[in-house]
């Protein structure tokens, strides 16, 4: 049947080679891509209402429910289990991944990812895990435009504008916001915006858009009336929630690695999962609004009016009737949340960091003004504002994507009045972040290992590049205890006048030169005077096998040197990287990456 089916798929692509031109064939699946992303994003945002309805929908809201202590546990649990027994692969971290298949796959995501971090993610959230639905289904639908144009047999190139085309497509559906989709894209992917991207992107993002709004209605996501217009002179304070917000972002990143590096200490799958499930289940018992992706609280702070309606945040808690704590319990919540989100995480559980943000960002916003009016120090100011303001100023400086900040919040609210305060929040929130962290949450860790693709062309062309390909294998060896006669010999059948010398296990040692010797070569009654020990040199420097096209560049430009060897963790020799090797495979991945 496969057989059968691997025929047709590729009578197909005959066809398609014949009959249809490739930029016209790359519009008609990123239409798919947009299509098949939506339903993704709707399964899941169904799955996930379906789960937390029914376990929820009897808690008594002016008491503690001890369920709280139990779901989270199960949640991480069932996650964990469907993870380790049937994908067998791990799926965490989604929007990192899509970030290292573009920078070291060439845009090739696993077919698993299609399915497997909408159904991990379903029952982690509905089940009380603090972690978002959105980096789960960015990765779904940029497996699903991977492995569509995988299928089709589509270049690399095309692969990863496919892979940034399910990306759009899945923050369009699952938020009905098309232009944030293509914003985050280009800021947050790195996929260069030309003229043969920027359309594919466009109706990827549009096609799944509608296809959100046909099944759920016109509204925006989080229904938002602005009370009280924007005065010029609140920019001051709007400056001041924008680096408010961009600490705030500081704390939740430089947070949450402290954390999940403490969860990668522990080995055992159990001891992260009860270490996991006992953090996240007290926290949750303690704090009710950390449960699921938060969204019910930001509906709140965003369209309550007076104390009574906001003091409705601390029901089901310990907290309830306190209205007098308001402030020092959402204080709290915006403190322990990146605990919850990385124990979800840790212990099993996958989501990602995007309703955390918003989240975050939310309660920032309203604790800023609510303060600020409560203290007189900045009175009248609106609340529901800058509870608005703040979603964009968390959410640009953890992810350092202000405009996809300014364009999401503006898309899921409907609040385009206040675009100007969005953008200057975001700004300063993203210009405050980058003085202490120059990558965001989701790149920091490729940065780390050189293997992140960026805007900057040069970079990226490095990125591209491997080692494996650029290393040259046809340098005759020699070793130390050979004498100048068999030297001569082995110079004889070489055409390189670089010899690398090494021991019997293979470890690089030095090299003899050739113009080191050119004049004693042929002096026979030297032969046996000399041997290689007496000849080599050391090498400028070494190259690990593991190092970046960046790294090795940067060791060229220091030692000055043309030809540099390569070597393993174990000082073993592998071979030779030269400039001009490196130039050409240079140029000729610039004029593959750069083709419009």
């Amino acid at each position: 049947m496969e057989k059968i089916n691997i025929g047709i798929i590729q009578r197909f692509i005959i066809w398609r080679e014949n009959e249809i031109q490739e930029k016209h064939f790359i519009l008609m699946l990123s239409f798919l891509v947009g299509l098949f992303t939506a339903f993704a994003a709707l399964i899941l945002k169904y799955l996930i209402h379906l789960i937390q309805n029914f376990l929820t929908d009897n808690f008594d809201s002016t008491e503690a429910n001890y369920l709280y202590l139990v779901y989270p546990v199960v949640g991480i649990f069932l996650a964990g289990l469907f993870v380790r027994n049937i994908v067998k692969d791990d799926i965490s971290h989604g929007v990192t991944k899509i970030l290292y298949a573009i920078s070291r796959r060439q845009g090739r995501i696993k077919r698993h990812n299609i399915w497997s971090s909408t159904i991990a993610s379903a029952i982690t959230i509905g089940f009380g895990g603090s972690v978002g639905a959105e980096a789960p289904i960015v990765l779904t639908g940029s497996a699903i435009g991977s492995n569509l144009g995988s299928l089709f047999k589509m270049e690399q190139r095309t692969l990863m504008l496919l892979v940034g085309c399910g990306a759009a497509g899945a923050i369009s559906g699952i938020f009905k916001a098309p232009i944030a989709g293509l914003v985050f894209t280009i800021e947050v992917l790195m996929i260069d915006l030309t003229m043969s991207s920027l359309l594919p992107l466009l109706i990827t993002s549009v096609t799944a858009a509608t296809v959100s709004y046909v099944v759920t209605g016109q509204e925006a996501m989080f229904k938002f009336h602005m009370d009280q217009p924007f005065l010029l002179e609140r920019i001051p304070y709007v400056i001041l929630l924008g680096i408010f917000c961009g600490l705030v972002s500081l704390y939740f990143t430089r947070a949450m690695n402290v954390v999940e590096n403490f969860y990668a200490r522990f080995k055992g799958v159990y001891s992260k999962l009860v270490l996991g499930g006992v953090m996240l289940s007290i926290l949750i018992f303690l704090f009710p609004p950390l449960y699921g992706e938060g969204y019910d609280t930001i509906e709140l702070l965003l369209n309550g009016i007076s104390n009574m309606e906001w003091d409705t945040v601390m029901n089901n808690s310990l907290f309830y009737g306190y209205g007098n704590l308001l402030l020092v319990y959402l204080l709290l919540i915006v403190l322990f949340k990146v605990f919850a989100s990385a124990a979800t995480n840790g212990g099993g559980g996958c989501g990602g960091i995007f309703a955390p943000s918003l989240f975050l960002g939310c309660i920032a916003g309203f604790v800023f003004s609510h303060f600020s009016n409560e203290l007189g120090i900045f009175p009248g100011l609106p609340e529901k504002n800058f509870a608005l303001m703040g979603m964009a100023g968390v959410m640009s400086g953890v992810m350092h994507a202000p405009l996809t900040g300014v364009f999401l919040i503006a898309e899921l609210t409907g609040g385009y009045d206040l675009f100007l305060p969005l953008m200057i929040v975001a700004v300063s929130s993203y210009l405050t972040i980058i003085v202490f962290e120059p990558h965001s949450i989701y790149s920091m860790r490729l940065a780390k290992k050189g293997e992140l693709l960026t805007h900057h062309k040069d970079k990226a062309v490095l990125t591209l590049m491997k080692m494996e390909n650029v290393v040259e294998k046809d340098f005759v060896t020699v070793h130390p205890e050979m004498d100048l006669g068999e030297l001569v010999k082995a110079i004889s059948t070489s055409h390189r006048n670089v010899f690398p010398v090494t021991d019997k296990n293979g470890v690089l040692l030095g090299i003899v030169l050739l113009d080191d010797i050119r004049n004693i070569m042929f002096r026979q009654e030297l032969y046996h005077r000399f041997t290689v020990n007496k000849l080599m040199t050391s090498v400028p420097a070494r190259l690990f096998d593991t190092d970046s096209m960046e790294q090795v560049m940067k060791t060229f430009d220091d030692t000055k040197a043309w030809n540099l060897p390569v070597v393993d963790r174990d000082g073993r020799y592998l071979g030779f990287v030269s400039k001009s090797k490196i130039f050409n495979s240079y140029r000729q991945v610039l004029v593959h990456f750069s083709e419009d």
